[in-house]
């Protein structure tokens, strides 16, 4: 019968001779948040693209996949009621997408928000034409942040206003 403790200490004296470096555990993390992130994207570039395939978007080049990387992609119905809010929504003020599909994305101003910034918005909203503006907004747990918005109309097909879009970060 072979002894272990001979084995043992030999594949000790062998593992000490290699030159490698030992990975704590605590590594692990980062990779497991990293992986997570990446998952994130894909599933938010597939509910994306079946939005956009269900409604008939016209073609336009969304590059989403970077866009997720570095913004937070908030889709609204016709109605301005949010369809769709990516993963990283929740690093940049805390809510979660559940908190805020079938609502306003008033729901992010409060008291301090320019109402002058507020009313170009809607105007741009109402003539239905791009946008780019700086918001102050509210996060869940009622700290403010300067949110940079960049909103665009998006039309099916047949040229009909299905959906607004916003790639926002925070500034």
């Amino acid at each position: 019968m072979l002894d272990f403790k001979q084995y043992d200490s030999a594949f000790a004296k062998h593992h000490d001779s290699l030159d490698i470096m030992i990975t704590p555990i605590l590594s692990w993390g980062f990779y497991r948040e990293s992986i997570n992130d990446v998952k994130s994207i894909y599933v938010d570039c597939n509910k994306l693209s079946l939005i956009a395939s269900s409604s008939k978007w016209g073609v336009k080049d969304w590059d989403f996949k970077n866009k997720l990387k570095e913004e937070v992609i908030i889709v609204t119905d016709t109605k301005l009621e949010i369809v769709f809010a990516s993963h990283n929504l929740t690093k940049m003020n805390g809510y979660r997408e559940e908190e805020v599909m079938g609502r306003s994305p008033k729901m992010f101003h409060g008291s301090a928000t320019n109402s002058l910034t507020s009313n170009e918005i809607r105007k741009a909203i109402q003539l239905q034409e791009p946008f780019e503006k700086t918001v102050l907004n509210y996060k869940k747990n009622g700290d403010t942040y300067l949110c940079l918005i960049k909103g665009f109309p998006v039309f099916n097909r047949k040229g009909e206003l299905s959906h607004f879009i916003a790639f926002e970060k925070a500034a």
